[in-house]
């Protein structure tokens, strides 16, 4: 396979650009766990602390006095740090975006990374990883060279489903009540099934989305029906 070598500033700019989102997706994930707020509710004579979820729903922490008051402190304290890296990490991961497209750093299609992204945005990119051409994408950024861009010309993405971890990647799609067609909507609202194959999705532009399996090893357990479950 032929190949040319990444120009040092390239180079230099990838590592950079590895920095800054590694250390957004990790304070993400920290922001994450302080998602809701917390709120002191008058009942009677009492007050007590109630912790709110993302989505809407409550949770009575306990009445208030020295020790809720400190889990109050806490909470808010940590959640506005939190916010506030994020915001600082999301505004230096524009400018490293930015970067990138000027020195050509990475040419990953922006249908793929829209599609990544949803798959992130749902909580299920762990569940799925690129295999196929695209995926030569991420050995070229790791080795900083260039394929031939004859290698790379392809109109579908595959996508390789664990199923070793289908307990929880049902919990996560119920918990989100979407189906993974509409996961993919997110990233081009034109994404259809394409017809007789149930796995398969196929955009406005004949961009296709296939859903593989790995094979089925020792005791794994049965394969779903389908992915696109729902809707």
């Amino acid at each position: 396979m032929d190949y040319l070598p990444l120009p040092d500033s390239a180079a230099r700019q990838f590592i950079d650009s590895i920095t800054i989102f590694e250390e957004y997706q990790r304070t993400r994930k920290q922001a994450s766990q302080y998602a809701g707020g917390m709120y002191w509710k008058a009942q009677g004579p009492y007050e007590y602390l109630v912790k709110t979820q993302r989505d809407n729903s409550q949770e009575r922490i306990g009445p208030r006095n020295e020790q809720t008051e400190w889990v109050y402190k806490e909470f808010t304290s940590r959640k506005t740090a939190v916010e506030d890296r994020l915001k600082t990490l999301r505004a230096a991961l524009t400018d490293a975006q930015r970067l990138n497209k000027a020195l050509k750093v990475g040419r990953t299609p922006a249908m793929v990374i829209d599609i990544l992204q949803a798959l992130e945005d749902a909580g299920l990119a762990e569940h799925f990883t690129v295999v196929g051409t695209h995926s030569l994408y991420a050995y070229e950024s790791a080795a900083g060279v260039r394929i031939v861009q004859g290698a790379l010309a392809t109109q579908d993405v595959d996508l390789l489903w664990d199923a070793r971890r289908r307990v929880r990647f049902i919990t996560e799609m119920e918990r989100s009540d979407v189906s993974m067609l509409q996961v993919l909507q997110r990233a081009d609202s034109t994404f259809q099934r394409k017809e007789g194959q149930n796995e398969t999705a196929i955009n406005a532009k004949g961009f296709e989305v296939d859903f593989l399996r790995r094979m089925a090893e020792g005791d794994d357990p049965p394969p779903l029906p389908l992915l696109f479950r729902r809707g």
